[in-house]
């Protein structure tokens, strides 16, 4: 008998969302479009080590955002009474200078809103605590809503992160914590996806994914889902038994030439692994990176208390008519 047990907390859902005792991989194959041949020919995968003449940049920004359901509300006028979420989200960068082995957050932001698909002339839902501007949902359908305000914090993660760039600085990393999306677009960018939740490759490449050791990365290849990216996995030091564990999969745009993709394959083997988390720190080591882990508990305090948030929002929608 085989007995594994990693180091994420379960509390936190799971690293690999769901996995066969075979190989260890996400079950729950995916039907995206696969180019294994970017850097290598598929038949000839194997795991890759940091060339010796690569070292990591100066600088790297992590950017990330938080968010929470502070209220589920009702919205509309005489009429016609819609249901909505009442959010806040909060989204920062943690700038990390590997010179001088610091790291500091240097823009952070909080917002909040009423997610909704009722728009028509509703006012701010303005309470004790914070003011919340009515924003579209597509539906009233809690999927709908929640995605409206994921859109939102991902606008709200692209502007903190532009306010903190520094364009004059060449050598410097961004690393956003999660997919791409529609950021791709942004030069020197890698999405950080720190859990599996789809099985994307088979046979030999899959092979290569669960021998890798810490440090190493699969080659990269293209993977096409409702966006393009170039992908690679990379497993991160740290307490290791089941196949797929410590491992983060890694992103950038599909717009940079095949070279530049796998440059940047590159620096990610000399970068990431010196933020990972461990396990007597962070219940979700090692791929919650370390300034990422800083970072999200500086925006959950700047979120507030959301007992006292609901409780503002009930006292401010008892003093208006449909609670705006």
């Amino acid at each position: 008998m085989k007995l594994f047990v990693e180091a994420w907390d379960p509390t936190y859902g799971a690293a690999v969302e769901s996995a066969d005792f075979g190989g260890g991989a996400p079950s729950s194959s995916s039907e995206a479009t696969l180019d294994l041949d970017v850097e290598i020919p598929a038949e000839s995968w194997e795991p890759r080590s940091a060339p010796l003449d690569v070292r990591a940049p100066d600088v790297a920004l992590l950017v990330d955002g938080v968010r929470r359901t502070d209220a589920r509300v009702w919205v509309g006028d005489e009429t016609t009474v819609l249901p909505g979420l009442a959010a806040s989200y909060a989204a920062g960068v943690v700038r990390c200078d590997l010179r001088r082995a610091t790291a500091e957050v240097v823009t952070a932001r909080v917002q909040r809103g009423v997610f909704t698909p009722f728009t028509g002339g509703a006012p701010a839902l303005v309470t004790s605590a914070g003011r919340y501007p009515v924003l579209p949902a597509k539906s009233g359908e809690l999927m709908a809503m929640s995605a409206a305000v994921q859109q939102h914090l991902q606008a709200l993660e692209s502007s903190v992160l532009a306010e903190s760039r520094d364009e004059s600085t060449a050598d410097e990393l961004l690393v956003a914590d999660g997919p791409l999306r529609g950021r791709a677009g942004i030069s020197r960018m890698l999405g950080y996806i720190k859990s599996h939740e789809k099985r994307y490759l088979n046979g030999r490449p899959l092979s290569v994914v669960t021998a890798l050791k810490a440090g190493q990365r699969t080659p990269v290849f293209k993977l096409g889902t409702r966006w393009e990216q170039y992908t690679w996995y990379l497993r991160l030091p740290g307490q290791s038994g089941a196949p797929w564990s410590n491992l983060a999969r890694i992103e950038c745009s599909v717009e940079l030439p095949a070279q530049a993709a796998i440059a940047l394959a590159d620096l990610s083997m000399v970068t990431l692994p010196r933020f990972a988390a461990t396990s007597y720190k962070d219940p979700r080591a090692p791929q919650n990176l370390v300034p990422i882990a800083g970072l999200e508990r500086r925006l959950r305090t700047m979120l507030g208390d959301g007992r006292l948030l609901h409780r503002a929002l009930t006292l401010a929608a008892h003093r208006e008519p449909a609670g705006v």
